[in-house]
């Protein structure tokens, strides 16, 4: 325990100018593990001296000490030793809470409080109670003159403990045991040599004493003068620490006074301070009262005063003051007293609005007459202009009466509405009427187009072509297809230009109008907070610290707080906090909107189907169109761009059903048996709608759709090639199949469009294997008895026979040969190939134009043939000329056939 003490003197207390008087080894009770000690210290750097009490633990690595809790002895309330009878290990000290320990001895314990006991009643003036301590513990303390004595004494014990040599008495026992050689070998030697050296100096010591009686006499009797005198000196002194003793009490106790008064004061200043703060903002000044009860509200200054009166107002009944001050009777009548200012203004404000509302909503035939003669919806600025005074009132009424101001919101939709339903109705009927109304240029637009073309009839034909959606099956199931006629492009190009006019009017005309009811209604944040306050509380929250009412408009929300929070918070935190005043926005807005303008999406639907229903190709148009509005939309969650996005939806559905009445039509096709099949409708109607689709969906983001629909067609296109080639009976399968997909690869090679370029090479192939195909079957066998003879020559090599074998078969002799040869004259080769053409031209048509490309197939074909022939006879009959005449018998042959072919090839 010993070391202990010294290592926690030296290590802890020690630096700080404290000594350690006791300590105890202790355990929390309950938690057995967990030791420290608690150490008892007087602080001796300062006046008076402290007593405190420490808990001290060991580091969580090593060895070293470390304070964890400290205590003045003075906040020590209560001191339970749990027993006086019986030995426990257990104690309490009450300070601020109570804590519970158990010593690892009862004797360490006791030892503890007893040194408690001594420092509480040496050094405080309110003794901590000792409850459940042995009597024997509480022993009495010395007299006040001994406190600072008793003290050093104290600290004196603990340092008797364990006390290091100093250096002069370290080289006095060196020098010692240097004197004995057997000092460290033999410690029983030294012993003794030391015993008699001792004896020696106490009988000189004695014998020195004995000589000096006379002055040992008078030195006892100076001792005893010294002692009387010193006995005379702590009397007084002791009178003169109990005089100051109880000056040092009273002194303590006036500090203590001295320190409530000054608390006192304190407290007496702030309570002055809040009431006058308080008195300052219930103070209502006399111009606002007379403001709020009698104040002009129909005048600019009027107007402008009840608004000042109405903020003023706003601040005292929203005074921010402590909560128990609310209470206070004054402060409370006060409220009251504000509370019917506010609750009889917004019953006057209320009816005032509730009145011009219903005027405004009532003013709407000239509005409306102008407008249907000018094809445009006039924006309200001037109603807006009117009602925007009113918006800083309506903030105040917003916070002051929710209810009133919901209802007076309730009075202006409804008043409202009824004269934009009216406005939206007139001007898409409009429209339509439009649709129906064809412009006297559009007309000259069509006819001038038809003359240029040779076209009599388009202009006639212009009103029927529009009253029905178009077919790419049309040409061919009796009716004229108009897809690519000029009235119709025309026409389309005409709904393009009312469809984007429609649009671009109504998109200003919502937007003005909800920029309004934002700033009137104050559909964004709390319209009554100052700038400072409504600063600190959006940064930590939603972040529209940006939003000044009456400035900045809804169409520029975005561009500002992209501007301070980029600069401000950076990027990530600006879109998140985008987000969430979006969506706060987006919710009130629309809910207003929809209910000012409740027809407009039913209107727009209903122009969206009655444009469908005139012509299929309006679909593409309005895809188009709406999806630059909906995607130029400043606000995607806003309540125009909703709508829009609702009827882009049912746009992209009428269009996706025009794609499949196309697919349809083109699946019921009748083939027509009685004429030549030639290029079928479907195909020649597939490139004009294609170059009609890309040039409406030029530069869209829409061409995905698009794409999806080319793939679509093209496959049953192809389809239906197939099933055409094969149920036309007039017109040979092949034919019908190459002169299509040969259409189909030029008109796919023109548009150059990415999606179809497998399509375009598919169409190219089963064009080009048609063309073999046909070229193959056609020709025949113009040689027909030299085709079968050299058959057989081929059959006999193909069974084994060795080539120039063959000429010894009877069947394939060098005579048979001659003889099958001398029957085919040039002039019988030219008849066959006459007969050739003639079907040729009999089967392909006249408008893809490739009767050229065939023929000259087939004379490829027909040269390959001879050709072929020529290799077998000298393969076959290599030494033939002297039996047959001539080795060149028959190349004079084959050249008399090419020259009667090649003059009839090359007129053709």
């Amino acid at each position: 325990m010993t070391a202990i003490k010294h290592t926690l003197h030296r290590d802890v207390f020690l630096p700080n100018d404290e000594q350690l008087v006791a300590f105890v080894h202790v355990t929390k009770v309950g938690r057995k593990k967990k030791n420290s000690f608690l150490c008892a210290v007087l602080s001796t750097d300062i006046t008076p001296i402290q007593p405190r009490v420490y808990q001290v633990k060991k580091a969580d690595k090593g060895e070293s000490y470390k304070k964890k809790l400290s205590w003045l002895l003075r906040e020590l309330k209560t001191v339970d030793g749990k027993s006086t009878n019986k030995e426990t290990a257990e104690f309490d000290l009450h300070f601020e809470k109570i804590f519970k320990w158990s010593a690892s001895s009862v004797a360490e314990k006791e030892s503890f409080l007893s040194c408690l006991w001594k420092l509480s009643q040496r050094y405080l003036i309110q003794k901590a109670d000792f409850v459940n301590v042995p009597r024997h513990l509480l022993q009495e303390v010395s007299r006040p003159t001994e406190r600072v004595t008793q003290a050093a004494d104290d600290i004196e014990v603990l340092q008797e403990d364990y006390q290091a040599l100093s250096s002069k008495e370290e080289s006095d026992l060196d020098q010692l045991m240097s004197e004995c050689q057997a000092a460290i070998s033999n410690a029983e030697v030294f012993s003794e040599n030391l015993s008699k050296q001792l004896s020696v100096l106490d009988g000189a010591n004695i014998h020195s004493i004995m000589g000096s009686e006379d002055q040992v006499l008078n030195l006892m009797r100076l001792l005893d003068d010294g002692i009387n005198q010193a006995e005379s000196i702590e009397g007084k002194l002791e009178s003169y620490d109990n005089i100051l003793q109880n000056v040092k009490e009273q002194m303590e106790v006036m500090k203590d006074k001295d320190t409530l008064i000054k608390v006192r004061n304190r407290n007496h200043q702030k309570l002055l301070e809040e009431l006058d703060n308080v008195v300052t903002q219930l103070d209502l000044d006399t111009r606002h009262l007379k403001a709020l009860q009698d104040g002009e509200l129909s005048t600019p200054n009027g107007i402008y005063e009840c608004t000042v009166a109405a903020l003023a107002l706003h601040k005292c009944v929203n005074i921010n003051i402590h909560p128990a001050l609310t209470k206070m009777a004054a402060v409370e009548e006060q409220q009251k007293k504000f509370t019917k200012f506010a609750a009889s203004f917004a019953k006057r404000l209320a009816h005032h609005l509730n009145n011009l509302f219903i005027h405004q909503g009532n003013e709407m035939g000239e509005t409306l007459s102008r407008q249907a003669a000018e094809y445009k919806l006039t924006p309200h600025h001037t109603r807006h202009r009117d009602l925007t005074p009113y918006a800083d009132l309506m903030a105040w009424l917003k916070a002051a009466d929710s209810k009133t101001f919901t209802d007076l919101s309730k009075v202006y939709t409804e008043s409202l509405s009824k004269l934009y339903k009216k406005e939206v109705l007139d001007f898409i009927e409009f429209s339509k009427q439009r649709l129906t109304t064809i412009p006297d240029r559009v007309k000259l637009g069509a006819q001038a187009a038809s003359m240029l073309s040779g076209s009599s009839t388009s202009l006639q034909r212009f009103e029927a072509s529009r009253k029905r959606s178009g077919s790419m099956q049309s040409v061919d199931s009796g009716s004229v297809s108009f897809h690519g006629s000029d009235a119709d492009i025309a026409s389309r190009h005409f709904f393009d230009q009312v469809l984007d006019k429609l649009l671009s009017e109504l998109e200003p005309f919502c937007l003005a109008e909800q920029d309004f009811c934002v700033r009137f209604f104050h559909l964004i944040g709390d319209p009554m907070k100052d700038e400072k306050e409504q600063v600190n509380e959006e940064e930590a929250e939603t972040g529209d610290i940006w939003m000044q009412r009456k400035e900045i408009p809804v169409i520029e929300v975005e561009h500002v707080a992209k501007e301070y929070f980029m600069e401000n918070l950076g990027e990530g935190l600006y879109q998140k906090r985008r987000t969430v005043l979006m969506r706060q926005i987006n919710e009130e807005v629309r809910k207003m909107m929809g209910e000012l303008f409740t027809n407009l999406e039913e209107e727009l639907e209903g122009f969206i189907f009655y444009a469908d229903k005139l012509d299929g190709f309006y679909s593409m148009y309005m895809l188009v169109r709406m999806s630059q509005h909906v995607n130029n939309a400043q606000d995607a969650g806003s309540f125009l761009s909703v709508t829009f996005a609702s009827c882009l939806v049912k746009i992209k559905r009428n269009f996706d059903k025009f794609i499949q009445n196309q697919i349809a039509a083109i699946e019921d096709y009748k083939v027509q048996k009685k004429s030549r099949c030639g290029i079928i409708g479907f195909v020649h109607n597939f490139g004009e709608f294609a170059s009609q689709a890309e040039s409406i969906f030029k530069g869209s983001d829409r061409h995905t759709h698009l794409d999806k629909s080319y793939s679509a067609l093209v496959k049953v296109v192809f389809q239906q090639i197939d099933r055409v080639s094969t149920e036309h009976g007039k017109t040979p399968r092949e034919v019908v199949m190459l002169e299509n997909f040969h259409h189909m690869f030029s008109v796919l090679s023109q548009l150059k469009i990415p999606c179809l370029d497998g399509d375009r090479k598919e169409a190219k192939q089963v064009y080009q294997d048609n063309l073999s195909v046909y070229t193959t079957n056609l020709l025949g066998r113009p040689l027909e008895k030299i085709q079968v003879f050299f058959e057989g020559v081929e059959s006999k090599i193909a069974s084994g026979v060795k080539p120039e074998e063959v000429g010894y078969q009877l069947a394939f002799s060098k005579q048979e040969l001659r003889k099958v040869i001398k029957e085919y004259s040039g002039k019988e080769v030219k008849k066959g190939l006459d007969h050739v053409y003639k079907k040729v031209e009999k089967h392909l048509c006249e408008e893809e134009n490739l009767l050229q490309v065939v023929w000259f197939s087939m004379q490829e074909e027909f040269i390959k043939q001879i050709k072929h022939y020529e290799d077998l006879i000298n393969k076959c009959y290599p030494d033939s000329d002297g039996d047959i005449g001539s080795r060149h018998f028959f190349d004079q042959v084959l050249d008399k056939l090419l020259s009667e072919l090649e003059p009839f090839c090359l007129a053709e």
